[in-house]
């Protein structure tokens, strides 16, 4: 193969067809890479929370919220709860949404948590 073959190349495809390889290579390697970022975040999160010590501490629940999401192929709801922790730190945890609907703010007990992950709730009674 001699040098003028990649003239031959671009006489027979044009610049457009080397344009286009560039351009399609390029998206493709970008959305590899979105993909691998979130796959790479969600292993280190598995493993952060695997290795966060199971907790139950007194808390008081300070707020309630779903997130809705909508697309072409139906929706999807997300349930989170927050807790305050003695000395006012707070925690918002992921939950489903009969643990969610089953709590309201102001109640107080026991959370069990791990990392991000919601084990628990036990509810202290109070006079109401």
């Amino acid at each position: 193969m001699d040098v003028g073959s990649f003239s031959e190349f671009d006489d027979t495809f044009g610049f457009g067809m080397v344009a286009f390889f560039v351009f399609f290579f390029g998206i493709l390697a970008l959305v590899l890479a979105v993909f691998a970022t979130i796959i790479v975040k969600g292993l280190l999160q598995w493993n952060r929370n695997n290795n966060s010590p199971l907790l139950t501490v007194p808390a008081v629940v300070v707020a309630k919220r779903r997130h809705n999401s909508r697309n072409e192929n139906g929706s999807s709801t997300w349930y989170y709860l927050t807790f305050e922790l003695q000395g006012h730190e707070r925690v918002e945890l992921p939950v489903h949404g009969h643990q969610w609907g089953t709590l309201v703010e102001g109640d107080r007990g026991r959370l069990t948590y791990q990392g991000t992950r919601y084990k628990g709730f036990d509810r202290t009674p109070q006079d109401r």
